[in-house]
């Protein structure tokens, strides 16, 4: 349990140090229009439902939602998007304002805003209508707009950072916000931006841009390495591309007749691809044969059937919209294992640091530098809960991975933000106090800093206590930091749900220990304590004895380090007539702070030899 605790403090603190980061959102900005409805009679004409509207609801979507999810997160996001003159675009002003994002999107009043209107009974998505024509193209005064709106907003967001580069997010799914020359623009400008994470149905257009993160979809990633198995533009695959070919065997085919670029998987010889039992990894194989290509890469969303893999009677092959894939190992053989096997390729086509493949109702993988895969998971949900869920995993993923977080670590919160979002029906946005309560801390226990003054302790104490959390307290000098401190402090967490340390100031400290006394100021001991993550609360107080903020907390546990029993602590009748208990808990022998200031006065530093050099 302690352990636990420990886990969740520690991600709360990520979640914590991501608030106010700076985030710039660019991409294809939609409305999401939500319409329920009742049925309960089939009409005349057809058999079809009689569809009664009882409620309209309308949020942001696409790169929009991805602000949005920054924004309640904690960041500060700015979004750069082309919107329409229309009413859809008015109500997306509105959605934007709601959630707290800057504005800084471009008008074009003869392109309608993307919209997509889903309809509703009894929760069940009936039908969906989009509108909006991707097709329609930004002119040359629209493209002009934009890169003023991209150059303007990241200077902005380095501005309130304190000349720190902003991170940046590009949300492009093919409706035509992001032109060549904006992509262009993004890639000549990636140096003015820390962190750079790309969501694209067309991985292969940003080659160039080398981002922090890519997030695709398990259809996105296989359609990447089917353009590059086909050379990108049509030729031969790259050198690169057969060296890697042993994992598994991809045939492009080339009929552009067969509409979006349609791929074909299967076990390559030596069973790339398969599962043995008990290994969790894929064999690997002799490199496939050579193949060749020629459709154009895919336009628009992926389809549902591309997203999802499903076995069919004989066990043997697996058949989805656009992807089929074709395994001797048949069962053996699902869509995490391949992409685990891929990751290393897909981050060396996209020049990304991380890959994340996300799997919709099955979690994701993720892959960095390291070369490990990393599973993830998801509770599966009506498919009309999971609408953005994408967006925030990819926000909750930038924030951790601009607040250098780890690959793990950002992975687990990304997919926890995924996650704890499909619990109703509606565009998906993780908040973040929806995040800390998930990790077990409340927004404001995990917005507090570590250290603190005395009344602003008792008034967090009193917080928790009301929460039915317990308190542990303890306090001393802590001069010089050592591995006994540590395991002590450690110790003492797992005795209640929070810890407190009292420190002794610098005039306490002489008072007790001597004039030569502290080695390190109060203000060192105290931010050393603050750093470990056993340590919730640090507080310095002037007196000898730290009695009067024993009867300001009343903790529920007394700790205090030593050999001696409870019954020769000076505070432990104080302790007792407030309800608490007292422990002692033994140092590590040999690992006392007199004793490392003794070793190192016994140990003079002698000045290096001069050499004959002039002092």
């Amino acid at each position: 349990m302690a352990g636990a605790a420990a886990e969740e403090r520690r991600l709360a603190t990520v979640v914590a140090g991501w608030q106010g980061r700076p985030v710039l959102v660019v991409g294809d900005a939609m409305l999401d229009e939500w319409r329920f409805a009742e049925s309960e009679r089939l009409c005349r004409e057809a058999p079809a439902p009689v569809l009664t509207l009882r409620r309209r609801i309308s949020a942001a979507g696409g790169a929009a939602n991805t602000a949005v999810n920054v924004a309640a997160l904690g960041g500060r996001a700015a979004l750069v998007a082309p919107v329409g003159a229309d009413v859809a675009g008015d109500e997306l002003h509105d959605c934007l304002d709601r959630a707290g994002v800057w504005d800084r999107t471009v008008g074009h009043p003869g392109r309608p805003t993307p919209v997509k209107r889903r309809m509703l009974a009894g929760n069940q998505i009936l039908l969906r209508e989009d509108s909006g024509d991707p097709e329609d193209p930004l002119d040359d005064d629209g493209v002009a707009r934009l890169l003023t709106a991209l150059h303007c907003a990241t200077e902005e967001l380095r501005a309130v950072a304190a000349g720190q580069p902003p991170t940046l997010v590009v949300c492009d799914y093919g409706l035509g916000a992001l032109p060549s020359a904006v992509r262009a623009w993004l890639v000549a400008n990636r140096d003015r931006y820390a962190t750079v994470a790309l969501d694209a149905h067309d991985l292969a257009d940003w080659r160039g841009l080398n981002p922090t993160v890519v997030t695709p979809s398990f259809a996105e990633a296989t359609r990447l390495l089917a353009r590059a198995a086909a050379g990108f533009n049509g030729g031969h695959r790259s050198a690169a591309r057969g060296a890697t070919a042993g994992h598994l065997h991809l045939d492009h085919l080339a009929d552009p007749a067969d509409g979006p670029s349609e791929l074909v998987v299967g076990a390559a010889p030596g069973g790339a691809g398969e599962r043995e039992p008990g290994n969790p990894h894929p064999t690997s194989g002799a490199p496939a044969a050579e193949h060749g290509g020629g459709a154009a890469g895919p336009t628009g969303e992926p389809t549902p059937g591309e997203e999802r893999v499903a076995l069919t009677g004989d066990g043997l092959s697996v058949t989805g919209t656009g992807v089929t894939v074709n395994a001797a190992a048949g069962a053996g053989v699902d869509r995490a294992v391949l992409a685990e096997s891929r990751l290393d390729e897909l981050r060396e086509h996209t020049g990304a640091d991380v890959v994340a493949v996300t799997l919709d109702t099955e979690g994701a993988v993720v892959g960095g530098a390291d070369g490990e895969p990393r599973r993830s998971h998801s509770t599966p949900v009506p498919a009309s809960h999971a609408v953005g869920a994408g967006d925030a995993y990819l926000a909750a993923m930038t924030l951790a991975l601009a607040a250098e977080a780890s690959l793990p670590t950002a992975a687990q919160l990304a997919q926890l933000a995924a996650t704890i979002t499909v619990s109703d029906t509606g565009t998906c946005v993780c908040r973040r106090e929806d995040l800390l309560d998930a990790l077990g801390s409340g927004p404001e226990e995990a917005g507090r800093p570590t250290q603190v003054g005395a009344e602003e302790l008792t008034a967090i104490v009193a917080e928790h206590r009301r929460a039915g959390r317990s308190i542990v307290f303890t306090n001393g000098c802590f001069d010089v930091l050592h591995p006994g401190h540590v395991r002590y402090l450690t110790q003492a967490r797992a005795l209640g749900d929070l810890l407190v340390v009292a420190v002794n100031s610098d005039g306490s400290v002489r008072r007790l220990k001597g004039p030569d006394r502290p080695v390190n100021p109060v203000e060192d001991r105290a931010a050393l304590l603050a750093a470990l993550e056993c340590v919730d609360h640090v507080v310095v107080f002037e007196e000898d004895s730290p009695a009067k903020l024993i009867e300001a907390i009343r903790p529920d546990v007394y700790v205090k380090g030593g050999d001696y029993p409870p019954e020769m602590v000076p505070e432990a009748p104080l302790v007792r007539r407030l309800g608490g208990q007292v422990r002692t808990l033994g140092y590590v022998p040999d690992r006392s702070t007199s004793a490392i200031i003794d070793r190192i006065r016994s140990h003079p530093v002698v000045p290096p030899v001069n050499e004959g050099r002039p002092a």
